[in-house]
């Protein structure tokens, strides 16, 4: 797949975590694309976060980044009122600061899509109504 995707947190986890039960699911999705995947530095410190019990899991984050497998081109700086008019218009769902530069990437990227496991993006909406284009799990 030559379109840009934009990777979420459950999906790098699901990736480098063998016991995830979506690791076949993101291990096959992902053989589909081709690199780099995009992302956020958010998306990065919550994978670190739910893999700290993972042996090797520092080393296979920054693999991915260091090989350009995964590339960060979203400034939070830059974003930051977007960001935050994001995260108060979905409160109620809660966002949380990764879903809401991942939206704000999917806003500023033309035709990307966003590789998930996160359901509260069927909600999100790009450019307050546009619906997001997912590669999701079916039953979720």
């Amino acid at each position: 797949m030559s379109q840009k995707v934009i990777i979420d947190t459950g999906v790098v986890v699901a990736y480098l975590s063998k016991s995830d039960r979506f690791h076949e699911w993101a291990k096959v999705e992902l053989s589909k694309i081709n690199p780099p995947l995009l992302t956020c530095e958010a998306v990065i410190v919550e994978s670190y976060f739910l893999l700290k019990g993972t042996y090797g899991a520092v080393d296979l984050i920054f693999s991915l980044l260091r090989t350009k497998q995964i590339t960060i081109p979203f400034s939070l700086t830059d974003e930051t009122v977007e960001i935050e008019a994001l995260m108060k218009r979905y409160q109620n769902v809660p966002m949380s600061l990764a879903d809401a530069c991942l939206v704000r990437m999917n806003e500023l990227i033309s035709g990307s899509v966003v590789l998930t496991l996160d359901s509260d993006f069927r909600v999100y909406r790009k450019h307050r109504n546009e619906v997001i284009d997912l590669i999701i799990p079916v039953d979720l």
